[in-house]
């Protein structure tokens, strides 16, 4: 089963050109799913629907919620509609498995105020502090995915018009906006900070850490960690985190949803609009706390 995995996942980069990102979730979901088989003694084309039905059930016992088992099952799905057309299994066993059926949860995101507090933490005298702000003030100035923004280059980012080039899914291309505070956050840390981290060395790459390397989105992720536990958010900090809040600030004062579509680099307008339930729940609260006949 593993040479197959390695043929589809080989499919799916060269065939579909998906992002290594999405390549390595679609290896992820199916290394559980391989190694799963082969506690049963099932090759490629012996798995039987029952199989696939109770490696589902598994995930739910190991604590994963619907939303996570149902990407592990178009994951399979995907997987078994190539070796179908490839002829290496004869059926489809998860054609017929319905998929979880669960909540529309809504994203979660920080009030401006909490975002105020977060860009105040990182100490910009020090190094690494100025880069940890200019990070966090482009991500949620732009909305940016965490490995869109660990792989802007120095050339990326005008000053001048304010507008960053970023590669999104699909290596998708896009301009976005710049804020003036993250212009002036970038500066500081270009000016007086990335020379420092870069010593002799060198990288196209605008963000690095302190081996002079690329910054990569783990590392930036456990950053903001650190950042959301000292700003004292009620709620684990994640990168994502701002690009939701990004977008729902955005339309809490009136963007249209086609303009924050284009600068989250949605393809569907239809995912962007999850952030109008967002301003749809505020909006009702505020109603029940102010209004008298609520």
């Amino acid at each position: 089963m593993e040479a197959h995995i390695r043929a589809f996942l080989n499919s799916l980069r060269v065939d579909k050109g998906l992002a290594e990102n999405t390549i390595h979730a679609y290896r992820r979901d199916l290394a559980k799913f391989g190694a799963f088989c082969a506690e049963r003694g099932r090759a490629t084309k012996t798995i039987t629907r029952s199989d696939v039905v109770d490696f589902l059930g598994s995930l739910y016992r190991r604590g994963l919620d619907s939303r996570s088992v149902a990407r592990h099952l178009v994951t399979i799905r995907h997987f078994f509609r190539f070796s179908l057309m490839e002829g290496l299994v004869d059926d489809d066993p998860a054609a017929t498995i319905e998929s979880p059926k669960f909540r529309q949860s809504l994203p979660e995101f920080l009030s401006v105020e909490e975002v105020d507090r977060l860009l105040k933490l990182p100490d910009i005298a020090e190094p690494v502090g100025s880069r940890d702000r200019a990070m966090i003030e482009l991500m949620y100035s732009c909305g940016l995915r965490v490995s869109e923004l660990c792989g802007i280059r120095v050339d990326d980012l005008q000053m001048d018009p304010g507008c960053v080039r970023c590669i999104g899914k699909g290596d998708k291309e896009r301009l976005v906006p710049v804020g003036r505070q993250a212009i002036k956050a970038v500066q500081h840390y270009m000016e007086t900070s990335r020379p420092k981290l870069l010593r002799d060395a060198s990288s196209p790459y605008l963000f690095i850490n302190q081996k002079g390397r690329r910054m990569d989105r783990i590392m930036f992720w456990k950053t903001l960690a650190v950042y959301g536990r000292k700003a004292g958010l009620r709620r684990g900090l994640t990168p994502h985190m701002l690009r939701h809040s990004f977008a729902t600030h955005l339309l809490d004062r009136g963007a249209d949803l086609r303009s924050v579509q284009m600068m989250l680099g949605h393809s569907d307008i239809s995912t962007t609009q999850i952030y109008t339930h967002v301003v749809e729940e505020r909006l009702k609260q505020v109603y029940k706390a102010h209004h008298p006949r609520a």
